[in-house]
């Protein structure tokens, strides 16, 4: 039998055996990027001056709060951004009316040295915030801690 046919024949005997996985072949899924958040400024519109100049480093915490819980008063000294897994949250600056209510999906740029809190209404908050400082520096100041450390 000359080589070209048997060439051809066990092509053709391998055939069956690759049409199962172009059967079940899947179109293949894309990826798809969705911008949540840009900005230059924090939820109350103060626009952020810029990085730290030392060594950066990078934070990110999973943060759960239960229902009907206020967090302590707080800032940050540095840069930072949640997003709301699920729950909502409602962040309140100290001393104003200002407030700002994020739900499941939605994202938020915290204040810079801005005394605030968090609280939850009748549903547990699950969220992720991404901090932007640097090495030795807090990312979190707890307004109480810093108070009673003055007078003592």
């Amino acid at each position: 039998m000359n080589s070209r046919l048997k060439l051809l024949l066990i092509s053709l005997s391998l055939v069956p055996s690759l049409v199962p996985s172009v059967v079940n072949a899947k179109e293949p899924q894309t990826t798809e990027v969705q911008q949540v958040l840009q900005t230059t400024q924090a939820w109350d519109g103060a626009t952020y001056q810029g990085y730290p100049k030392g060594q950066p480093q990078i934070t990110v915490l999973r943060i759960n709060i239960p229902p009907h819980t206020a967090l302590h008063w707080h800032y940050h000294p540095v840069i930072s951004a949640g997003y709301v897994i699920s729950g909502e949250l409602t962040v309140e600056k100290q001393g104003t009316d200002e407030h700002i209510t994020i739900r499941a999906g939605q994202a938020l740029c915290e204040t810079v040295g801005t005394i605030h809190r968090g609280f939850t209404t009748d549903q547990p908050v699950e969220l992720i915030v991404f901090y932007a400082g640097e090495a030795g520096t807090p990312i979190t100041v707890d307004k109480e801690k810093t108070t009673a450390s003055a007078h003592e």
